[in-house]
């Protein structure tokens, strides 16, 4: 009796398709994970991206400025993006800075030129990026010309 029992194929199709469609739910979870995840990482990077972009806004906004270093503060550069001069860890906009005058080669010391930083931070939603460049206005006139 115990021979024929084990003989006996009923049921051994409802127990490989059961099995089956476990693997099949296990690999459906797993694509909605991956899914969710990569989701995620590219709002992230869009976010990121569009700070980016507010921070080389702020730049250029301090470069039209040049040579009055005064601060800057643009709270709507586009859908929930800001800019200021100043480095991430100011908490208000920061004067831009002089570095003073910056000889180049080729030209004599009746002409000059001068060095300015710029740092800006963008920011968009909770992201935010920091840009420091620095900025060389010139050739200039130092001499009275006589």
């Amino acid at each position: 009796m115990g021979s024929s029992i084990l003989r006996s194929e009923r049921g051994f199709a409802l127990v490989i398709a059961l099995l089956i469609l476990l693997v099949l739910t296990l690999i459906g979870i797993s694509a909605i994970n991956t899914t969710t995840f990569e989701t995620s990482i590219s709002g992230n990077e869009r976010v990121g991206t569009d700070a980016f972009y507010a921070a080389e806004a702020g730049i250029e906004i301090g470069r039209n400025q040049l040579p009055d270093t005064k601060s800057f503060y643009v709270p709507a550069l586009g859908k929930d993006s800001s800019c200021r001069s100043g480095s991430l860890h100011d908490n208000s906009p920061k004067d831009l800075k002089s570095l003073g005058p910056y000889p180049k080669p080729g030209f004599d010391s009746s002409w000059g030129f001068k060095r300015y930083e710029v740092n800006a931070t963008g920011s968009s939603f909770k992201a935010k990026k920091e840009i420091e460049v620095q900025v060389r206005l010139g050739p200039f006139r130092t001499d009275t010309g006589y």
